[in-house]
This record gives C-alpha cells, sequence and structure tokens, in this order.
C-alpha cells in the first residue's frame, strides 16, 4: 500500500503532488481518500502546496476523463481545495487556470454517470456530492459564472441518464451548494430564479406511472433546498431572494404533492 509523503522530508512540492495524484486514483478507499485526499486537503489549506498548485488542478481537471469513477469523482475535491487555497491567497493561482479547471468541470459534471454515494468495494464516490462543493468553490472564484453554476446543478439533479436514487445525503449536498451560489450578493431575482426553467423543463410531459429515479433525485433536491432556504446557513445566513426561490420550487414540489399548501 502506498504510504502518504512526509512532508517533514526533503521532498519537493512538485514530488510530492505527484505522489498524492498517484493516491487519488487508487481504487483503494484508504489509499485514496483516507491518505491521499485527507494530505492534499490538509496540505493545500496549509500552503505546503502553493508551488504546485496550479499543476494539482491540472491534473485533477485531466481526471474528468478518467476510466475509473473513482478518478473522476476525486476529481471535484482536489480543485475546491485549490481553489479555496486561491481565495485565502490573492494572486497565488492564475485565472487562465481557473477558467481552464472549470471548462473540463462544466463539461463533465451534469454528464456523469456513475452517481452512486457508496461502493462497497470502492468506498465513497460521491460525485453529486463532491461536483456541488466544487461548484460552490467556483463560484467563489468566478463570479460572472453564478448563474451558469445554478443551471449546472439544475443539470445535474435532472439527468435523465441516472439509474441510482440519492441515498447518501448527495440531495442536501447539492442543496447546499445552491444555497452557498444564491448567497453571493448581485444576483437579480430572475437570476436567481432562473434554473427553475431547466427543472420545470425536465418535467414537462410526466405522467402516471413509477417516478423515475433521476426524477426522484430532483424532488428529493428541491425539498432539501427548500429547507435550506428556509433556515440558512450557518455561514452566510438566508439568500436575498430565498422567498422567490422557494416558491418556484414549491410549485414544482406541488407536482408529486398536491395537497401542499
Amino acid at each position: 500500500m502506498t504510504s502518504v509523503p512526509d512532508f517533514s522530508s526533503d521532498l519537493p512540492a512538485a514530488r510530492v503532488a505527484a505522489l498524492l495524484v498517484e493516491q487519488l486514483a487508487s481504487a483503494d478507499p484508504e489509499v485514496r481518500d483516507v491518505q491521499g485526499y485527507t494530505a492534499t486537503a490538509r496540505w493545500t489549506r496549509e500552503g505546503r502546496l502553493d508551488e504546485a498548485l496550479e499543476w494539482l488542478g491540472d491534473r485533477a481537471s485531466e481526471r474528468f476523463g478518467h476510466p475509473e469513477v473513482q478518478a473522476r469523482t476525486f476529481a471535484p475535491l482536489v480543485l475546491r481545495c485549490a481553489l479555496d487555497r486561491g481565495a485565502a491567497v490573492p494572486d497565488l493561482l492564475p485565472e487562465r487556470a481557473v477558467r481552464r479547471w472549470y471548462a473540463a468541470f462544466a463539461d463533465w459534471y451534469p454528464a456523469e454517470p456513475d452517481t452512486r454515494g457508496w461502493d462497497d468495494s470502492l468506498g465513497w464516490l460521491h460525485a453529486v456530492a463532491h461536483g456541488a462543493d466544487a461548484a460552490a468553490a467556483f463560484a467563489r472564484a468566478l463570479p460572472a459564472h453564478r448563474v451558469e453554476l445554478l443551471h449546472l446543478c439544475a443539470r445535474r439533479m435532472t439527468a435523465p441518464h441516472i439509474a441510482y436514487r440519492y441515498v447518501q445525503a448527495e440531495d442536501a449536498r447539492l442543496a447546499r451548494a445552491m444555497t452557498g451560489i444564491l448567497l453571493a450578493p448581485g444576483l437579480t431575482a430572475g437570476q436567481a430564479t432562473g434554473w427553475l426553467t431547466v427543472v420545470t423543463g425536465a418535467l414537462a410531459g410526466g405522467g402516471p406511472g413509477p417516478v423515475p429515479p433521476w426524477a426522484f433525485n430532483t424532488f428529493a433536491t428541491l425539498q432539501a433546498l427548500h429547507l435550506h432556504l428556509a433556515r440558512g446557513l450557518a455561514e452566510g445566513g438566508v439568500p436575498p431572494h430565498a422567498d422567490r426561490v422557494a416558491e418556484g420550487v414549491a410549485a414544482v414540489l406541488r407536482l408529486p404533492s398536491p395537497w401542499l399548501a
């Protein structure tokens, strides 16, 4: 089993980052999650990978095309770590790098076919939840893309090619990310609610019969979002247009639950 590199050694940041990248694609959850990701998160936050941070983000964004699901789904966590570090240290990350990562992320997030939260062999996968965390970080780094990111989250929850029903809090993680994006100042009411057209368009034409997994996921996420809008986030509070967004969300939720007031 590959061990976490000892940062107290004389290994340069570039070499340590390369070792972490190798671990972050491992099919062994102990290597990938407990060792590789834990070390990546801690050392990025502490600034020990600053010299290799752009390189690390580039390798993560390349992982969106990896043939193995665990490699793809841990890539957004690495990007979130890099973006958070970039927010803490202005001018550390070139904007062109952040835009490069965002383009790769935006192509991958709504299209990822394997959205299982957990696999008994691979451990945590969490494409939806990990991607949601990255979406919130991209919204902070690229505020001009906030509206686009809300639409991206809506496309993720309504993706019709999914057979997996959210059972590992994916709906709550996606709702938290959307609430965080909505908290950012400057959004108009129309911008804050515009993503609902993606949802209503996906649900148009639905009829009697069993609820398909993607529709179940959509309703579960909207229920979680309605709660987040009512209560707000512990850090940030209630979004400026929470009432308008909640009204639109409730209108959609009346489709499966017509008894709602």
